[in-house]
């Protein structure tokens, strides 16, 4: 099954207002894209309306989040159940402060499966939380997420451009690579001790889907992937 595990919708304040559930699912059909990750800035809020929506296109959507570390390190979350993403957000909207600045940002929208417009989200999604990876990682881990740094070859708002390095000691279950970079060449770069998934990163209807992590896998669900990544069970990543 080929997954792209981190899309963003209307709600993350970068992303393109297009970005509404329908689209998203309709643009993952046409790409032959199986799995699609909805992780938002530091919200779950259209992961409901996703769901619901992928699901009419034969598309299975994850609820997550994309969480920004108080060292501004981003790391997704990843849930087979819509429950455990929202006990998360209210964990991370607990540490999380300031008001949005629509103008400054981009508006913050949440929307039904339709793209109807239910209100606007005034928290300030782009910020950090106070909580730092290691406590992201264990928040997610007690949820039964997975926990993937993101896009760790970007010079920004990654492991090593924050951090310098990726710690040996951080329990994370994959790293991913953006667009940017192809697995070979991340593997010759950071030598990596965990496995490495890539995914799009987007942003727009256009960017689902440029990359994607084939996984053999039984079924679209956190658990088998997780499995695959540990190569467990006959299940494993294909790039």
């Amino acid at each position: 099954m080929r997954a792209d595990l981190h899309i963003h919708t209307c709600l993350s304040p970068c992303a393109e207002l297009e970005m509404s559930p329908r689209a998203i699912a309709r643009q993952a059909k046409i790409r032959k894209i199986d799995i699609i990750g909805i992780c938002d800035h530091n919200s779950a809020e259209n992961a409901a309306a996703l769901i619901e929506a992928a699901a009419e296109m034969n598309v299975t959507a994850l609820p997550g989040l994309e969480v920004t570390s108080v060292e501004e390190v981003h790391i997704l979350a990843l849930f087979d159940d819509l429950d455990a993403a929202l006990e998360l957000q209210s964990v991370i909207y607990s540490q999380l402060s300031g008001v949005n600045d629509e103008e400054a940002f981009g508006m913050q929208v949440v929307v039904n499966a339709g793209g109807e417009v239910l209100r606007f989200n005034q928290k300030l999604l782009i910020g950090a939380t106070t909580l730092s990876v290691d406590r992201v990682i264990r928040h997610i881990h007690d949820l039964d997420g997975l926990a993937i740094a993101s896009h760790i070859d970007r010079p920004s708002f990654s492991l090593i451009s924050q951090l310098g390095f990726i710690p040996e000691e951080l329990p994370l279950d994959a790293l991913e690579i953006s667009p940017l970079t192809t697995i070979p060449e991340a593997r010759r770069r950071f030598n990596p001790l965990l496995p490495l998934t890539t995914s799009s990163d987007a942003h727009t209807l256009e960017e689902i889907g440029r990359t994607s992590t084939a996984f053999q896998i039984h079924r679209a669900t956190v658990t088998e992937m997780r499995m695959a990544l540990e190569n467990r069970g006959g299940r494993r990543i294909i790039h």
